[in-house]
C-alpha cells in the first residue's frame, strides 16, 4: 500500500443555493484551506474533515492499493493515471480535492486486533 497525496484545490460557495437555503452569513467551508495538503492511506489524516473523508475515502483506498497506473472509470472521467478529482458532500459549499498516488510506502502505525 502507498500513501496518497490530498490537495485542497478549491473552496466553493453556490451563492444561489446558499441564499435560498443557507444560514445567514454562510461562506465557504471554514475547515480547510485552499492549497492545504494531506497524506493518507487506510485512515483519515489528522486535521481532515470527517464529512469530506466519507466522500473521498474510496478513491484514496483505490489509489493506495495500486490504481496509480490506471485511469478511473475506463478513461472517460480523468485523463491522468493515478489522479482523482473529488469533492465533499456539502451541497452549498463543496470543497474540491485532487488525490494523487505516490511512491511513498504506507506503514501500519497501530496493532491490528485479531479476534478468534
Amino acid at each position: 500500500m502507498k500513501k496518497v497525496k490530498i490537495t485542497v484545490l478549491k473552496k466553493t460557495l453556490d451563492t444561489e443555493l446558499a441564499q435560498e437555503y443557507g444560514a445567514e452569513g454562510l461562506g465557504p467551508c471554514p475547515m480547510l484551506r485552499q492549497g492545504q495538503t494531506f497524506e493518507a492511506d487506510y485512515a483519515m489524516p489528522e486535521g481532515f474533515c470527517p464529512e469530506a473523508w466519507k466522500a473521498i475515502y474510496q478513491y484514496v483506498f483505490a489509489l493506495a492499493h495500486g490504481c496509480e497506473k490506471e485511469l478511473f472509470y475506463y478513461g472517460d472521467w480523468i485523463r491522468v493515471p493515478g489522479v482523482a478529482i473529488c469533492s465533499c458532500n456539502d451541497g452549498l459549499r463543496p470543497v474540491i480535492f485532487k488525490l494523487e498516488a505516490t511512491d511513498t510506502p504506507s506503514t501500519l502505525d497501530y496493532e491490528p486486533v485479531v479476534e478468534n
